[in-house]
This record gives structure tokens, sequence and C-alpha cells, in this order.
């Protein structure tokens, strides 16, 4: 075989594996732009939704005694307040 025959194969595949090379690596960074654009979207309101919640949403049912005297404390203090003036 020629060696300008075996130089100008290896050529074309050398191109056209950069080709495939370039096409897979674009489809991936668009793939990558667009799944970047819906996760950092702005939330519409309700269809956002919040995971989560209280462990044990009981206990705020009845509160306990210090809850009580930190409430009547905190009411007997805006009442002194505008009393004053």
């Amino acid at each position: 075989m020629d060696p300008d025959t075996s130089r100008n194969i290896a050529l074309i595949l050398g191109v056209l594996t950069l080709a495939v090379m370039v096409y897979f690596i674009t489809q991936r960074a668009m793939d990558n732009r667009t799944e970047m654009l819906e996760s950092n979207a702005p939330k519409v309101a309700g269809e956002d939704e919040l995971a989560g919640g209280a462990r044990n949403p009981q206990q705020f049912d009845e509160p306990d005694e210090d809850a009580l005297n930190e409430m009547a404390d905190l009411l007997g203090d805006d009442d002194e307040s505008t009393m004053e003036s």
C-alpha cells in the first residue's frame, strides 16, 4: 500500500473521530444546559412542593406552661407600653 494512501486513510479516520467527538460533546453540553435551566427556573406558587414538616405536630396543639408564661410576659409588656403613651 502506498504511504500517501495510508496517510489519507488515517487522516480521514482522524477527522471522522473528531467530528463524532465534537457531536457527542455538544449534545451533552446542550442537555446539561437544558437541565440546568429547568432546575434553576423561577418557581410558580403552588408548583413547587416543599418536603418535610414537623416530626410531632401534636406537640403544638396544647402549649405547655413555659410557653404560656412567655406569652403572658409578652402580652403584659405590650399592654404596659400602650398604657404609657
